[in-house]
Parts: structure tokens; sequence; C-alpha cells
């Protein structure tokens, strides 16, 4: 079968693979879709995701397909089915997962990062990160579901209600799919700031945002009860904590380098009361993403700006293609 290799740092190539066979409780998933993100870049570039990658490894942790065979002791798939998978595998034994924070695991595994993922023809995962696709969310959008989920689980640690004013910083992907979830959420009103016109304009008119700042010009008012940073530098991680008021919540969504640090007004934290909360991967947010998506709450894929080929992926995460906001990969 295709396949797409990590090889190395930077290290690509298109090979055979033999098709795997699903242990007894695993699900084989003939793909059809999988999205690349910040985590691939990551990993491509020799930095550590949710895991270490170690190559040769088939990236791809947000994938969708359909089941093409199911393990000895596998209930409620059938071939045929149409699925989505959460890649984060949880060990269920160690003082995270014991205390109900699956997310800290110990000995986190992640399929497209520690097992082979969706970058191929055919993959494996066990049936209990393996979730059914409605009929109203396609297989396009249904690849997203990870992404979103990642977004559920930040706003699920913040204590949101409706008279709230709620900021997110960064028009990517990422930061778009905020936009939406506040609103669906009850937040009576959600504004971007961001550095691209037309993503800025785009949520305006299509997903209810009140105001817009282009922060290569703009400056940002400091009256946000929430602040949702999802670039992940520290000059947007310094211009989330300012834009507070007091008692505000901020969330640290977006990946910056692992030695990356910022700068911020510890007597500003005091004084303000300001909750400043981490958030790490998805935990137990698959269903309330694919509802999300089947209702309409949550539309995704205006936000889509590429479809490739695996050709294509190597080039995506070097840079050399321009406009990215959301690739996503069709598996042929």
């Amino acid at each position: 079968m295709k396949s797409l290799v990590l090889t190395g740092t930077k290290k690509m190539e298109i090979q055979d693979l033999q098709k795997p066979t699903p242990k007894a409780d695993e699900v084989l998933v003939n793909t059809k879709y999988a999205g690349i993100c910040g985590t691939d870049h990551a990993l491509y570039n020799g930095l550590p995701g949710s895991a270490n990658a170690v190559p040769p490894i088939v990236l791809g942790h947000e994938n969708s397909g359909i089941v093409a065979a199911v393990g000895s002791d596998v209930k409620g798939f059938k071939v045929g089915d149409r699925v989505t998978v959460d890649p984060n595998i949880y060990c269920g034994k160690c003082f995270y997962c014991r205390t109900g924070r699956p997310e800290l695991c110990d000995s986190l595994s992640a399929v497209g990062v520690t097992r082979n993922g969706g970058l191929e023809e055919y993959f494996t995962a066990p049936s209990e990160v393996v979730y059914h696709l409605p009929d109203e969310v396609s297989l396009k959008a249904g690849a997203t579901t990870e992404p979103l989920s990642c977004a559920v689980h930040g706003v699920q640690l913040l204590k949101l209600t409706p008279y709230q004013k709620a900021l997110v910083i960064g028009d990517g992907f990422m930061g778009q799919l905020f936009v939406q979830l506040l609103g669906a959420y009850g937040v009576h009103q959600v504004d971007l700031a961001g550095i691209i016109d037309d993503k800025l304009q785009l949520n305006k008119d299509k997903f209810g945002v009140t105001n817009i700042y282009n922060t290569t010009r703009d400056k940002i008012p400091s009256d946000y009860d929430v602040v949702i940073e999802a670039v992940g530098l520290p000059q947007t991680q310094e211009e989330a904590v300012e834009a507070t008021r007091k008692g505000a919540q901020v969330l640290m969504f977006g990946v910056g380098k692992p030695d990356q640090h910022f700068q911020m007004n510890t007597y500003e934290v005091y004084q303000k009361q300001l909750t400043i909360q981490g958030s790490f991967i998805n935990p137990r947010s698959f269903e309330d993403s694919i509802a999300l998506l089947a209702s309409g709450k949550v539309n995704v894929e205006p936000l889509i700006s590429h479809e490739l080929g695996l050709e294509q992926v190597a080039d995506v995460l070097e840079g050399k293609v321009a406009g990215v906001s959301k690739a996503v990969v069709k598996i042929d």
C-alpha cells in the first residue's frame, strides 16, 4: 500500500508498505482524508509533538475513513462504517490516568506519532478510540475532528458565561475554530485578532465576530473576560495577558518551542486576579466535537484552504506552499 514515511528529520519518502492486519481489539481503517497541523510541522523538524516520533514512522493523526476490517474482539463496528479516530491512547494505569487526567498520561501513545497514522492507505487503531461519523458530517470535515476536539478541551477548561467578552488571538485554523466554539458555548461577544485581513473579515461576515483587529496596525483594548492565545509566540502570549480586564481568564493554547519563554507583569496577574490556563490535547472531547460538526454549530469546510496528495505534503511542511490555513490530504 502507498505510504508517506518520515525517515528522518526533514526527510519523507513514499514507500510501498504491507497493509496492516488489525489485532483482536483493533479496527483497520481505509484512510480517506488526513489533516496536516502544527504537530506534523514539529515532528517533521525533529521536535516533539504530544509524544516523541521515532522514524521511520507514518505521520497523520487527524483522520477519517472507512472501516475495512475489525478484530475478533471488536464490537460496534463493521466493514463499511464511516469513522474518525482519536489518535491519543492512554495507559489507564499511571497516576494521571487514575486521577482523571488522562491527557497527562505518563505512557501516552498516539496514532500518527508513536504508531503509523493516516498518511497511508490503511492504518489500525484500538476500537476504543474509533468513532462513528454521522451522515451529516462529510469525510473531509471528519478529518478535522481531532483539532476541533483539542479546542473543545481548551474551552471546557474555562468557566464560560454569556455575559463575557472574549478575544481570540490568532487567525489560523485553530483560532478560527475557537471563534465558532465560543459562540456555540454561549459567549455573547467574540472578537478576533490576527494579521491577515481576508481571514479576519471572513470571520466577521460568516461566523459572527464583533470586532476584528489586525495587530500589524491596530491596538487591542484591555477589557476582555476571556482571551485565547492560539499562536504560540512570545509576542502574542504577552498580548494575551495585556488584553485582560480584572478577573479574566487566559487560555494559552498556541504551542511554542520547547525552550521558549515570554514576559509578563506578575503584579498585574496578582492585581487583576487573572487565571492563566494551559491546554494539552483532547481528553474525552470527541463526542462533543462530532455533535458540534453534525449540528452545524461549527462549520470547518470554509476554513480548509488546501486539498493535497501525498506527494505535496513535504512541500507544505517545508513552508513552500503559500497561503495554507488548513490543509487536508486526500488519500486515494
